[in-house]
């Protein structure tokens, strides 16, 4: 499915650098748009038809990337006081449950955007717009998603553009390394979900002697 948007954007390459962008944008609102698709396909352009402007791509996708975080924290910050207000979105945002995330965020809120920048399917924007509902400091997110953003960037987009002749490979890679990052994010969710209950379910039941 990539080949076909590949050679669409090839034969509009003047044009390239603001659909890369644009469909970044569209990611923030959390529409399922691919960021490490997009982040590919504009190495592939920039190495294969337009060499001329590749800075100019790596930096409008950086900047799609970058400020569609932003979005999702802001989506997080300003739309959380709407969804308590309704009886069945309301769960998901109640008290307990923000408070367990802003505690959950002093401690390792630097660790977890830093990481989590590097989680696919959907969890990155989760995590950023959790950042906005418990209201982290707006400056201090923009600085560490900012370098985190950056670092994963320039690692695909440097591969994608060394090896865009054969840009499959790095697509077949990509897959399975985002397969990887979610599989050991999932294992360790559950791990400490599973331990707590363990912990609850052990201090319900004293050992009598």
């Amino acid at each position: 499915m990539i080949a076909p948007f590949i050679d669409l954007l090839s034969q509009n390459a003047s044009h390239a650098h603001w659909v890369f962008f644009s469909l970044l944008m569209l990611a923030g609102f959390n529409l399922p748009i691919s960021e490490d698709l997009v982040v590919l396909s504009s190495a592939v352009v920039a190495a294969t038809v337009t060499p001329q402007n590749t800075y100019k791509l790596f930096a409008f996708v950086f900047m799609g990337c970058y400020l569609s975080d932003w979005l999702s924290y802001w989506i997080g910050r300003v739309f959380t006081p709407w969804l308590r207000k309704r009886k069945l979105l309301g769960k998901m945002v109640d008290n307990r449950r923000i408070v367990r995330i802003t505690r959950f965020y002093s401690k390792y809120g630097v660790s977890t955007l830093l990481i989590g920048r590097f989680i696919p399917f959907g969890v990155r924007n989760f995590l950023f717009m959790s950042a906005g509902m418990v209201r982290m400091n707006f400056f201090k997110f923009i600085i560490i998603d900012g370098i985190a953003c950056l670092l994963s960037n320039t690692i695909w987009f440097t591969l994608a553009y060394s090896l865009a002749e054969n840009y499959q490979i790095v697509l077949s890679y990509m897959k399975r390394a985002n397969i990887i990052i979610f599989a050991i994010f999932a294992l360790l969710v559950f791990g400490v979900i599973g331990y707590k209950f363990y912990r609850k379910k052990k201090g319900s039941n004293p050992t009598t002697l």
